[in-house]
Protein backbone atom coordinates (compact mmCIF):
# COMPACT_ATOMS: atom_id res chain seq x y z
CA UNK A 1 0.00 0.00 0.00
CA UNK A 2 1.31 3.48 -0.86
CA UNK A 3 -0.30 5.20 1.23
CA UNK A 4 1.14 8.70 2.92
CA UNK A 5 3.40 8.62 5.67
CA UNK A 6 1.78 8.85 8.96
CA UNK A 7 3.05 11.90 10.63
CA UNK A 8 -0.11 11.48 13.70
CA UNK A 9 1.64 10.48 17.17
CA UNK A 10 -0.50 7.65 18.72
CA UNK A 11 0.29 5.96 21.75
CA UNK A 12 1.82 3.01 21.18
CA UNK A 13 -0.88 0.70 22.00
CA UNK A 14 -3.65 2.51 19.60
CA UNK A 15 -0.78 2.52 16.66
CA UNK A 16 -0.55 -1.38 17.10
CA UNK A 17 -4.13 -1.77 16.92
CA UNK A 18 -4.02 0.45 13.43
CA UNK A 19 -1.24 -1.68 12.11
CA UNK A 20 -3.52 -4.91 12.71
CA UNK A 21 -6.26 -3.11 11.15
CA UNK A 22 -4.47 -2.04 7.70
CA UNK A 23 -3.45 -5.83 7.73
CA UNK A 24 -6.37 -7.37 8.42
CA UNK A 25 -8.27 -5.50 5.45
CA UNK A 26 -5.27 -6.52 3.28
CA UNK A 27 -5.22 -10.14 3.66
CA UNK A 28 -8.48 -11.34 5.31
CA UNK A 29 -10.88 -8.84 3.47
CA UNK A 30 -8.85 -8.60 0.60
CA UNK A 31 -9.44 -4.73 -0.19
CA UNK A 32 -8.09 -3.31 -3.27
CA UNK A 33 -5.22 -1.15 -2.80
CA UNK A 34 -6.79 1.98 -3.59
CA UNK A 35 -9.70 1.40 -1.23
CA UNK A 36 -7.23 0.61 1.15
CA UNK A 37 -5.20 3.50 0.76
CA UNK A 38 -8.72 5.89 1.22
CA UNK A 39 -9.43 3.99 4.88
CA UNK A 40 -6.19 4.73 5.78
CA UNK A 41 -6.28 7.93 4.86
CA UNK A 42 -9.55 8.64 6.32
CA UNK A 43 -8.48 7.38 9.98
CA UNK A 44 -5.37 9.14 9.68
CA UNK A 45 -7.60 12.63 9.23
CA UNK A 46 -9.49 11.45 12.36
CA UNK A 47 -6.77 11.38 14.61
CA UNK A 48 -5.03 13.99 13.34
CA UNK A 49 -8.28 16.18 14.44
CA UNK A 50 -8.97 13.81 17.60
CA UNK A 51 -5.22 15.09 18.58
CA UNK A 52 -6.28 18.28 19.23
CA UNK A 53 -9.82 17.54 20.08
CA UNK A 54 -8.44 15.59 23.34
CA UNK A 55 -5.10 17.98 24.02
CA UNK A 56 -2.53 15.06 23.56
CA UNK A 57 -1.40 12.11 21.22
CA UNK A 58 -4.72 9.77 20.89
CA UNK A 59 -5.06 6.69 22.97
CA UNK A 60 -7.29 3.79 22.74
CA UNK A 61 -9.38 4.99 25.24
CA UNK A 62 -10.03 8.34 23.47
CA UNK A 63 -11.38 6.15 20.67
CA UNK A 64 -13.04 3.58 22.75
CA UNK A 65 -15.05 5.97 24.36
CA UNK A 66 -15.93 8.17 21.40
CA UNK A 67 -19.53 10.01 21.80
CA UNK A 68 -21.73 11.59 18.82
CA UNK A 69 -20.39 14.91 20.37
CA UNK A 70 -17.17 13.92 19.22
CA UNK A 71 -18.13 12.53 15.79
CA UNK A 72 -20.29 16.02 15.37
CA UNK A 73 -17.08 17.80 15.94
CA UNK A 74 -15.28 15.84 13.55
CA UNK A 75 -17.63 16.41 10.91
CA UNK A 76 -17.26 20.27 11.56
CA UNK A 77 -13.74 20.08 11.49
CA UNK A 78 -13.78 18.82 7.96
CA UNK A 79 -16.27 21.08 6.57
CA UNK A 80 -14.09 23.83 7.69
CA UNK A 81 -11.30 22.89 5.69
CA UNK A 82 -13.50 22.59 2.35
CA UNK A 83 -15.01 18.98 2.37
CA UNK A 84 -18.39 18.22 0.63
CA UNK A 85 -21.49 16.00 1.91
CA UNK A 86 -19.99 13.46 -0.55
CA UNK A 87 -16.13 13.21 0.94
CA UNK A 88 -17.13 13.06 3.98
CA UNK A 89 -19.53 10.49 3.66
CA UNK A 90 -17.13 8.22 2.31
CA UNK A 91 -14.60 9.14 5.25
CA UNK A 92 -16.50 8.00 7.85
CA UNK A 93 -15.90 4.43 5.75
CA UNK A 94 -12.67 4.00 6.46
CA UNK A 95 -13.20 5.44 10.31
CA UNK A 96 -16.00 3.04 10.90
CA UNK A 97 -14.26 0.02 10.19
CA UNK A 98 -11.06 0.84 12.60
CA UNK A 99 -13.84 1.17 15.23
CA UNK A 100 -15.48 -1.99 14.72
CA UNK A 101 -12.56 -3.63 14.22
CA UNK A 102 -11.74 -2.92 18.01
CA UNK A 103 -15.29 -3.57 18.22
CA UNK A 104 -14.63 -7.15 18.02
CA UNK A 105 -12.00 -7.40 19.69
CA UNK A 106 -13.80 -6.06 22.85
CA UNK A 107 -11.88 -2.79 22.69
CA UNK A 108 -14.57 0.11 21.91
CA UNK A 109 -18.20 0.31 21.00
CA UNK A 110 -19.27 1.48 18.04
CA UNK A 111 -22.73 3.48 19.73
CA UNK A 112 -20.72 6.30 18.90
CA UNK A 113 -20.64 6.46 15.62
CA UNK A 114 -23.97 4.41 15.04
CA UNK A 115 -25.86 8.31 16.41
CA UNK A 116 -24.31 9.54 13.40
CA UNK A 117 -26.08 9.70 9.45
CA UNK A 118 -23.33 10.41 6.79
CA UNK A 119 -24.52 13.58 5.48
CA UNK A 120 -26.94 13.85 2.94
CA UNK A 121 -25.52 13.08 -0.62
CA UNK A 122 -26.43 15.58 -3.50
CA UNK A 123 -28.55 14.07 -6.46
CA UNK A 124 -26.33 13.91 -9.28
CA UNK A 125 -28.67 14.06 -12.48
CA UNK A 126 -27.40 12.17 -15.42
CA UNK A 127 -27.31 14.22 -18.66
CA UNK A 128 -29.10 12.52 -21.36
CA UNK A 129 -27.33 12.89 -24.93
CA UNK A 130 -29.78 14.58 -27.38
CA UNK A 131 -32.00 11.85 -29.21
CA UNK A 132 -29.54 13.68 -32.92
CA UNK A 133 -26.33 12.77 -31.63
CA UNK A 134 -27.34 9.26 -29.96
CA UNK A 135 -28.39 8.20 -33.48
CA UNK A 136 -25.31 9.58 -35.27
CA UNK A 137 -23.10 7.32 -33.00
CA UNK A 138 -24.79 4.42 -33.79
CA UNK A 139 -24.10 5.50 -37.70
CA UNK A 140 -21.41 3.45 -39.49
CA UNK A 141 -20.60 6.50 -41.29
CA UNK A 142 -18.99 8.20 -38.16
CA UNK A 143 -17.03 5.49 -36.92
CA UNK A 144 -13.58 5.29 -38.97
CA UNK A 145 -12.15 2.36 -38.52
CA UNK A 146 -9.60 0.19 -40.57
CA UNK A 147 -11.41 -2.59 -40.18
CA UNK A 148 -15.65 -2.78 -41.58
CA UNK A 149 -16.17 -5.23 -38.98
CA UNK A 150 -14.80 -3.27 -35.81
CA UNK A 151 -16.58 -0.25 -37.19
CA UNK A 152 -19.91 -2.34 -36.88
CA UNK A 153 -19.23 -4.19 -33.77
CA UNK A 154 -19.27 -0.27 -32.50
CA UNK A 155 -22.12 0.08 -34.03
CA UNK A 156 -23.97 -2.75 -32.53
CA UNK A 157 -22.60 -2.29 -29.09
CA UNK A 158 -24.32 1.62 -29.02
CA UNK A 159 -27.11 0.59 -30.73
CA UNK A 160 -27.66 -1.74 -27.45
CA UNK A 161 -26.48 0.83 -25.33
CA UNK A 162 -28.90 3.26 -26.62
CA UNK A 163 -31.70 0.98 -28.02
CA UNK A 164 -32.38 -1.29 -25.35
CA UNK A 165 -30.94 0.97 -22.29
CA UNK A 166 -28.06 -1.77 -21.44
CA UNK A 167 -25.10 -1.26 -19.25
CA UNK A 168 -21.93 -2.04 -21.02
CA UNK A 169 -20.91 -4.85 -19.31
CA UNK A 170 -24.36 -6.47 -20.00
CA UNK A 171 -24.13 -5.64 -23.38
CA UNK A 172 -20.87 -7.32 -23.76
CA UNK A 173 -22.12 -10.61 -21.75
CA UNK A 174 -24.39 -11.33 -24.43
CA UNK A 175 -23.99 -14.58 -26.30
CA UNK A 176 -25.69 -15.38 -30.14
CA UNK A 177 -27.67 -18.20 -28.17
CA UNK A 178 -28.93 -14.83 -25.89
CA UNK A 179 -29.63 -13.28 -29.52
CA UNK A 180 -31.16 -15.36 -31.45
CA UNK A 181 -34.01 -16.44 -28.86
CA UNK A 182 -37.27 -14.93 -27.60
CA UNK A 183 -38.20 -13.77 -30.52
CA UNK A 184 -36.85 -10.47 -30.42
CA UNK A 185 -36.70 -9.82 -26.97
CA UNK A 186 -33.74 -10.13 -25.27
CA UNK A 187 -33.30 -11.62 -22.11
CA UNK A 188 -30.71 -9.31 -20.17
CA UNK A 189 -29.13 -10.37 -16.64
CA UNK A 190 -28.12 -7.42 -14.55
CA UNK A 191 -27.14 -6.74 -11.06
CA UNK A 192 -27.98 -9.53 -8.53
CA UNK A 193 -27.99 -11.92 -11.20
CA UNK A 194 -31.67 -10.58 -11.60
CA UNK A 195 -32.86 -11.04 -15.46
CA UNK A 196 -35.61 -9.00 -17.15
CA UNK A 197 -36.54 -9.51 -20.45
CA UNK A 198 -35.92 -6.46 -22.95
CA UNK A 199 -37.67 -5.44 -26.51
CA UNK A 200 -34.80 -5.59 -29.31
CA UNK A 201 -35.24 -3.09 -31.86
CA UNK A 202 -35.14 -4.15 -35.35
CA UNK A 203 -32.88 -1.35 -35.78
CA UNK A 204 -30.50 -2.76 -33.17
CA UNK A 205 -31.38 -6.34 -34.26
CA UNK A 206 -30.03 -4.98 -37.64
CA UNK A 207 -26.76 -3.52 -36.52
CA UNK A 208 -25.82 -6.67 -34.26
CA UNK A 209 -26.83 -9.19 -37.96
CA UNK A 210 -24.25 -7.08 -39.54
CA UNK A 211 -21.59 -7.32 -37.48
CA UNK A 212 -22.37 -10.83 -36.76
CA UNK A 213 -22.02 -11.19 -40.77
CA UNK A 214 -18.68 -9.55 -41.12
CA UNK A 215 -17.06 -10.59 -37.86
CA UNK A 216 -13.88 -12.38 -38.93
CA UNK A 217 -13.82 -14.95 -35.93
CA UNK A 218 -16.71 -17.91 -35.26
CA UNK A 219 -18.74 -16.73 -32.85
CA UNK A 220 -19.91 -19.94 -30.54
CA UNK A 221 -23.14 -19.80 -29.36
CA UNK A 222 -22.60 -19.85 -25.78
CA UNK A 223 -19.47 -17.19 -25.91
CA UNK A 224 -19.67 -13.61 -25.80
CA UNK A 225 -20.75 -12.31 -29.12
CA UNK A 226 -18.37 -9.40 -29.49
CA UNK A 227 -14.96 -9.47 -29.55
CA UNK A 228 -11.57 -7.53 -29.58
CA UNK A 229 -8.80 -7.18 -32.19
CA UNK A 230 -7.41 -10.47 -31.53
CA UNK A 231 -10.77 -12.43 -31.19
CA UNK A 232 -10.89 -12.18 -27.23
CA UNK A 233 -13.84 -10.94 -25.48
CA UNK A 234 -14.02 -6.92 -26.15
CA UNK A 235 -13.32 -5.08 -23.05
CA UNK A 236 -15.22 -1.98 -22.09
CA UNK A 237 -12.61 0.71 -22.39
CA UNK A 238 -12.64 -0.29 -26.14
CA UNK A 239 -15.93 1.31 -26.50
CA UNK A 240 -15.44 4.33 -24.26
CA UNK A 241 -12.21 5.00 -25.77
CA UNK A 242 -14.54 5.19 -29.49
CA UNK A 243 -17.37 6.78 -27.89
CA UNK A 244 -14.12 9.71 -26.62
CA UNK A 245 -12.87 10.05 -29.95
CA UNK A 246 -16.27 10.56 -31.43
CA UNK A 247 -17.15 13.41 -29.40
CA UNK A 248 -15.56 16.45 -30.67
CA UNK A 249 -16.58 15.50 -34.29
CA UNK A 250 -19.57 15.62 -33.18
CA UNK A 251 -20.25 18.08 -31.02
CA UNK A 252 -20.77 15.84 -27.58
CA UNK A 253 -20.01 17.39 -24.36
CA UNK A 254 -17.48 14.97 -21.71
CA UNK A 255 -20.56 13.42 -20.33
CA UNK A 256 -21.44 11.77 -23.26
CA UNK A 257 -20.40 8.20 -22.04
CA UNK A 258 -21.70 4.87 -23.13
CA UNK A 259 -23.52 4.99 -19.19
CA UNK A 260 -25.67 8.31 -20.92
CA UNK A 261 -26.29 6.39 -23.17
CA UNK A 262 -28.52 4.11 -20.73
CA UNK A 263 -29.81 7.19 -19.19
CA UNK A 264 -30.68 8.65 -22.61
CA UNK A 265 -32.96 5.72 -23.63
CA UNK A 266 -34.54 6.35 -20.55
CA UNK A 267 -34.90 9.72 -20.67
CA UNK A 268 -35.94 9.81 -24.19
CA UNK A 269 -38.37 7.32 -23.33
CA UNK A 270 -40.12 9.12 -20.71
CA UNK A 271 -40.38 11.93 -22.68
CA UNK A 272 -42.07 10.43 -25.57
CA UNK A 273 -45.03 9.16 -22.73
CA UNK A 274 -43.45 5.91 -21.15
CA UNK A 275 -44.49 5.60 -17.60
CA UNK A 276 -42.12 5.12 -14.92
CA UNK A 277 -42.94 1.05 -13.90
CA UNK A 278 -42.13 0.32 -17.22
CA UNK A 279 -38.80 2.43 -17.66
CA UNK A 280 -38.08 0.89 -14.37
CA UNK A 281 -38.13 -2.31 -15.65
CA UNK A 282 -36.79 -2.12 -18.98
CA UNK A 283 -33.67 -1.10 -17.09
CA UNK A 284 -33.62 -3.42 -14.53
CA UNK A 285 -33.79 -1.07 -11.43
CA UNK A 286 -34.74 -3.16 -8.10
CA UNK A 287 -36.88 0.21 -6.73
CA UNK A 288 -38.93 2.65 -8.35
CA UNK A 289 -37.02 5.60 -6.50
CA UNK A 290 -33.95 4.79 -8.80
CA UNK A 291 -36.11 5.56 -11.96
CA UNK A 292 -37.76 8.82 -10.45
CA UNK A 293 -34.33 10.47 -11.30
CA UNK A 294 -35.15 10.72 -15.01
CA UNK A 295 -39.08 12.60 -13.85
CA UNK A 296 -36.22 15.88 -13.06
CA UNK A 297 -33.77 14.97 -16.13
CA UNK A 298 -37.03 15.32 -18.22
CA UNK A 299 -37.99 18.56 -16.76
CA UNK A 300 -34.90 19.36 -17.34
CA UNK A 301 -34.45 19.04 -20.58
CA UNK A 302 -38.07 20.62 -21.59
CA UNK A 303 -37.24 23.71 -19.39
CA UNK A 304 -33.39 23.99 -21.63
CA UNK A 305 -35.76 23.64 -24.79
CA UNK A 306 -38.03 26.76 -23.51
CA UNK A 307 -35.68 28.79 -22.80
CA UNK A 308 -33.65 28.22 -25.71
CA UNK A 309 -36.24 28.41 -28.75
CA UNK A 310 -39.28 29.71 -26.78
CA UNK A 311 -39.96 33.60 -28.37
CA UNK A 312 -41.12 34.79 -25.04
CA UNK A 313 -38.79 32.96 -22.82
Amino acid sequence: MNAEPFLVTLSPELARHRTAWLASLASERRMAEKTLEAYERDLRQFLTFLTGHVGEPPKLEHVARLRPIDMRGYLAWRRNSGAGARTLGRGLAGIRSFIRFLEKKGLASSAGLSAIRAPKQPKTLPKPVAVSKALQLTDPAEHMRDEPWVAARDVAVIALLYGCGLRISEALALTPKMLAENNGVLPVTGKGGKTRMVPLLPQVREAISQYQTLCPFHLDKDQPVFRGAQGGKLRPEIIQRQIRKLRPALGLPQTATPHALRHSFASHLLGSGGDLRTIQELLGHASLSTTQIYTAVDTDYLLDVYENAHPRA
